[in-house]
């Protein structure tokens, strides 16, 4: 849709002395219709200005007793901020996880004073003021960047630029799948973000607001803090994009208006509710409105105002009270916003009792992340079938089939691809693609934007209600890293399938071949990443990452071929990170540890070397993580004393931790190449011919 000129007429009430404006939106701008669609709400300006200027205070005085922090945006998007939330936030301070709120999403996280503010000035029961006082302290509510978990009301860790506005993307998108299932009586909510130049300049924004114009996604307000100020200086310095033109060209509607006039706020706002489009708001603002002697400079961005300039704000805003203390009329003014909500919530309160109780304990399961009881039962009886029919394929394949089956059993996993659906086997039988004109599908087509897919898992999963899971070649992991860094820095349920591990994909050649992608990934904090060695393996791999609420996992995966070589139905082995797959009578000399691919070869040193009186045992490590975590006695039990041998076709970086200063480790140091794979692994090492001659001479026999 194209926003439609308006008129605006201010008349003042003399009764409540507010003014009040009459919003006429003109079915022809050459017209001044009084007949055309008309809507009016009161503004209290002189209200609105003293709320506004809380946040200025406060947010200033946060920054400038911590000595660190950016009090320019925050200063900037105050008016704007108090308009969203007097006037169009549904939210509850008292349930911040109400399942139908609009959310606030602040992709200009090094704004966090903002936030920080509102959620004190709303009533966020856990925001007091010496919140604010230990801002960028240890331990406190308030880091430098909002981080999701730290204090009820922020719905994600922002910092990283543009990562909150493709978490917004991935937030709207899950609102319309949930509508679809639940209706709009349950789920009928906005997602509002907060964006700076900074954001807009990111590659991900790119990516983010192409989707979400693709999908059309009404749900999503974008709040452009339109400052021309970065840290390095005027914007003008680096950029001269039009970004209105740039998000009109993806499907989006635009409004222009000056971010300190609230009645342009206002109605920017208002028309935005019934958009059939997403919608970005440029808002021209001052960077630290206020601020006598540096709004509108780079100096606010990243460094306090300082004492003098401070109290010469406080001058001009006739702002009396020191620091940290707000009028109670003004403290009353922001706590009268969650009394008006309240009539909302308890609306919906009333429409979600009169639900089946059926419905509302699936419905509650999923938003607590539960699994459904039975998905079990669909594992063991996919470790059966593929022990069975001895099934022997790519593990990529294998995956393609646990997908088939648990698809129909967990009805909130939510899949994707990259624009690799047919090389990563991410779409389950059952799942249906979402488009525009649909969202009652499980299958997203993210398109060729990696870096997007992972940041909106992130906002889906965060959302809550599903457990997203995306597709693309294991290099490609790089392209998304930042978004993957955040699912573990937050500790949300989201699962990467990367497929094509190894130079054993063959031919594509080293620019498609991962070497360092797999020691890099294990080196994050509190993410899994699996490599299994088979059909069993991917299952338990699916199973274990399915049941980690508060982990993100990568599940890497082969193109080639994979024989099985768990024979046997065990409990789920992978879940201990790694095991004896295969054993020798007595102690052994060797334990060879392997992952993957690589297993196979493994498998076939061990039966090489028993025939030369070498007694071995073979350990699958399909998850270095989960072994970590075992007790000392298992660990021991596992690597045994003997000579210990790695193989992995990746960097051998992170291995020596296993083997020892005396093992042997089978690695890439270098990249791969173009060729057969059977080729790349008789040239770079990884036969049983050769490791097997290489042991022997360690051992020197």
């Amino acid at each position: 849709m194209q926003f439609l000129p308006i008129k605006r007429l201010r008349t003042l009430d003399q009764n409540s002395k507010k003014f009040h404006f009459l919003v006429y939106i003109l079915k022809d701008p050459n017209q001044m219709n009084l007949s055309a669609k008309s809507t009016s709400h009161p503004l209290p300006l002189l209200e609105l200005t003293q709320m506004a200027n809380a946040i200025r205070v406060l947010s200033m005085d946060i920054v400038e007793k911590a000595q660190s922090g950016h009090p320019g945006m925050p200063m900037g998007m105050a008016d704007v901020a108090t308009v969203l939330f007097r006037n169009f936030l549904k939210f509850s301070p008292n349930d911040s996880k109400w399942l139908d709120r609009d959310r606030f999403v602040l992709s200009a996280g090094h704004g966090s004073a903002l936030l920080y503010s509102l959620l004190y000035l709303t009533g966020y029961p856990d925001m007091h003021i010496e919140d604010l006082k230990a801002f960028r302290t240890w331990g406190s509510k308030t880091a430098g960047h909002p981080e999701y978990n730290h204090a009820e009301g922020i719905e994600t860790t922002t910092g990283p630029l543009g990562q909150g506005l493709a978490n917004a993307v991935g937030m709207a998108l899950a609102q319309k799948l949930e509508a679809s299932e639940l209706g709009a009586e349950i789920s009928d909510h906005k997602i509002y973000t907060i964006v700076g130049d900074g954001c807009l300049m990111e590659g991900i924004s790119h990516e983010a607001i192409s989707l979400a114009g693709h999908l059309k996604l009404n749900n999503l307000i974008v709040l452009f803090d339109d400052n021309g100020i970065s840290i390095d200086g005027p914007t003008s310095l680096s950029v001269s994009d039009n970004q209105q033109a740039r998000f009109k060209a993806s499907g989006w509607a635009v409004d222009e208006i000056d971010g300190h006039n609230f009645e342009d706020i206002f109605v920017a706002l208002t028309r935005a509710q019934n958009s059939d489009k997403p919608v970005m708001i440029a808002c021209k603002t001052q960077i630290a409105k206020g601020s006598p002697n540096k709004a509108g400079t780079s100096a606010v961005h990243g460094s306090p105002l300082g004492a003098a300039e401070i109290q010469a704000v406080r001058t001009n805003l006739s702002w009396r009270l020191p620091p940290f203390e707000i009028p109670q009329d003004i403290l009353k003014s922001w706590r009268d916003i969650a009394e008006k909500n309240a009539l909302v919530y308890e609306a919906w309160q009333k429409r979600w009792a009169a639900l089946p109780k059926a419905q509302k304990e699936e419905i509650t399961r999923r938003r607590n992340g539960d699994l459904p009881s039975g998905f079990e039962k669909a594992f063991q009886s996919l470790t059966q079938k593929f022990i069975t029919e001895k099934t022997s394929v790519a593990s990529r394949q294998s995956s393609q089939m646990v997908l088939d089956e648990i698809s129909t059993v967990i009805p909130e996993l939510l899949g994707g691809s990259a624009d690799l659906t047919g090389s990563n086997n991410t779409q389950g039988k059952s799942m249906k693609a979402v488009t525009p004109q649909d969202f009652s599908g499980r299958y997203i087509h993210y398109g060729v934007r990696e870096h997007a897919m992972g940041a909106m898992m992130n906002g889906i999963a965060l959302h809550g209600g599903f457990i997203p899971y995306g597709g693309t070649f294991l290099v490609f992991v790089d392209y998304l890293k930042p978004a993957l860094r955040l699912s573990a820095l937050m500790g949300i349920r989201v699962i990467y399938v990367m497929t094509h591990d190894s130079i054993g994909l063959g031919e594509d050649g080293p620019t498609h071949q991962p070497i360092e992608q797999l020691a890099s990934l294990r080196a994050v904090p509190n993410l899994h990443v699996f490599r299994p060695c088979d059909a069993v393996e991917v299952a338990e791999s699916w199973s274990t990452a399915i049941a980690l609420k508060s982990t993100p996992s990568v599940l890497t995966l082969t193109r080639q071929k994979l024989p099985l070589l768990r024979t046997e139905e065990t409990e789920n082995l992978t879940a201990k990170g790694g095991y004896i797959l295969r054993s020798c009578e007595g102690a052994p000399q060797v334990i060879l540890i392997a992952t993957g691919s690589e297993v196979e070869i493994a498998v076939s040193v061990h039966e090489t070397l028993r025939t030369k009186g070498v007694p071995s045992h073979v350990v699958s490590m399909p998850c270095t993580t989960l072994f970590d975590e075992q007790d000392a006695t298992y660990k021991k039990s596992v690597l045994g004393a003997g000579l210990r041998v790695a193989i992995e076709a990746a960097s051998p970086l992170g291995w020596d931790k296993y083997v020892g200063e005396e093992g042997l480790i089978f690695g890439m140091t270098t990249f791969g190449a173009s060729a057969p794979y059977q080729d790349l692994y008789r040239h770079f090492g990884f036969t049983q011919e050769n490791i097997t001659a290489k042991i022997l001479e360690k051992l020197g026999e």
